[in-house]
């Protein structure tokens, strides 16, 4: 297993909205069409992308995991406005959760772009959330999109699409 905190050929990416999202997923389904798509880190590109997608649905299909003790949630809360400016940092893990995150199913990559193009057209249309995120509560929809922008930068960083 590779600390993808020490990961150091990660692409810093970001996103400003969810159409700057959408033109890195065209670079990698590109690149994965071309076989010149390569991975860092330890999951594959259909996990990285299955990932996200997931993340995005938890808010309309709601969230397989309890809220993390009061405490946490705090702490997380104080943390979001930081996480929503200067994004995420790689090798974080969830306690208690079994490979320290969920829904990195390892689905085929070009399968994958298109769930997690389904998702951020799903959060694009505005439809609102109907479940509040375990760590961080309820977030207005501008705060729920700004948040997974940081996520896809932080997973889309650790595939290469020039290899």
């Amino acid at each position: 297993m590779v600390d993808t905190s020490k990961v150091t050929q990660r692409r810093k990416l970001h996103f400003e909205t969810i159409d700057d999202c959408f033109a890195e997923l065209g670079k990698i389904e590109a690149a994965e069409r071309e076989g010149k798509l390569k991975t860092l880190g330890n999951w594959t590109a259909g996990q990285n992308l299955s990932h996200l997608a997931a993340w995005i649905e938890y808010g309309w299909d709601g969230y397989p995991m309890s809220k993390p003790p009061l405490p946490v949630r705090l702490v997380m809360k104080l943390m979001l406005g930081r996480i929503l400016k200067k994004g995420m940092d790689p090798g974080v893990k969830i306690p208690g959760i079994e490979g320290g995150t969920l829904g990195a199913d390892d689905m085929e990559t070009l399968a994958a772009v298109d769930r997690f193009r389904t998702a951020l057209n799903r959060l694009k249309s505005g439809e609102a959330a109907v479940h509040d995120s375990p760590a961080f509560g309820e977030m207005s929809h501008e705060k729920r999109v700004k948040l997974n922008l940081r996520h896809a930068e932080l997973h889309l960083g650790f595939l290469d699409v020039e290899a």
